[in-house]
């Protein structure tokens, strides 16, 4: 009688077995993604190609070609409009990047895990109000007779409410407003992905006599560079829809500050004051295609929706 030696089929089952998984997608996962779909096409794709269709016609309907954009174009509000919002994204983009990524590096290396917790908590805290509310905050901030920092106002010669509204500051006041709701949000989004970094990683360079600035830009800053890349990308999109922030500086200035000093005011203008929806739609489009533009270089340069190698 022969007899087979089966001691080795377990091993090869298991060696083989994760060559022939398949993965497959049940009810669960199509049933998560259709309610995702169902929104981005009501309200994201949809709006997108309305947009478009306004924009490529006229009020009555017809197909107008280019028209739009040229007349919106040669509005001389519209490059200073640009111009604002290009500077602010400039310093708000700089600023977020910098100082969100140095804060998470210190909170991850620099300071004990409990008070660590506590700091990403009040960086948190402004994130949690509405941007109407947090610009209403600011107008209290701003005003040198009712700010509790009204002696610093005064120390940098802002001696009323116009002179800090002056047009030269409005960028740097919009910032101010931008970091302090923003920034903190993603503090939190840099330390979760620092956390991703293997303690391996960091214990070597630390044994290679790396110190703890040049660990941190060469070796944490380059392995979170998607996550930075993400969050400017983002910040970018948010940024050129800056709306609110002017709008109610505009109206508690009593119009002190432009109508359209950004392009999404301009838009509203030409929406809502003018009845000319094509021409806000066509203003939209040139914001659409400037928001891909630079999410495309971003994404491009940074190899964002690259799969890291699996060890």
């Amino acid at each position: 009688m022969t007899t087979v030696d089966t001691s080795v089929a377990p091993a090869v089952t298991v060696i083989a077995s994760p060559v022939r998984r398949r993965r497959r997608t049940g009810p669960a996962g199509w049933l998560f993604v259709a309610g995702y779909t169902v929104l981005l096409v009501a309200f994201g794709i949809f709006p997108t190609v309305y947009a478009f269709y306004l924009a490529l016609t006229n009020d009555r309907g017809q197909f107008t070609g280019l028209n739009q954009f040229v007349k919106v174009a040669q509005d001389y509000r519209f490059l200073p409009a640009f111009l604002n919002i290009a500077l602010y994204l400039v310093m708000w983009l700089v600023a977020l990047v910098v100082l969100t990524v140095a804060v998470a590096v210190v909170l991850r290396g620099r300071i004990r895990p409990g008070l660590s917790a506590i700091f990403r908590f009040l960086y948190y805290v402004p994130g949690a109000l509405a941007g109407v509310a947090s610009v209403l905050v600011w107008l209290f901030m701003l005003d040198p007779g009712v700010s509790p920092a009204s002696g610093l106002l005064h120390a940098l010669g802002f001696d009323s409410f116009a002179a800090v509204l002056a047009p030269g500051d409005l960028p740097v006041i919009f910032v101010l407003i931008a970091f302090w709701t923003g920034a903190g949000g993603w503090m939190v989004v840099m330390y979760g992905a620092l956390n991703n970094i293997p303690d391996e990683v960091l214990e070597a360079a630390r044994m290679d006599g790396a110190g703890p600035w040049r660990t941190a830009w060469n070796i944490q800053i380059p392995m979170i560079r998607k996550w930075i890349a993400y969050m400017t990308i983002l910040a970018f999109a948010a940024g050129t829809q800056l709306f609110v922030e002017p709008q109610l500086l505009q109206t508690a200035s009593l119009g002190r500050v432009s109508p359209t000093w950004s392009p999404n005011q301009l838009a509203y203008v030409y929406a809502f004051q003018k009845g000319d929806f094509n021409g806000a739609a066509a203003i939209s489009v040139f914001l659409l295609a400037l928001g891909l533009i630079c999410a495309g270089v971003l994404v491009s340069r940074s190899d964002l929706f690259t799969v890291d190698d699996e060890a």
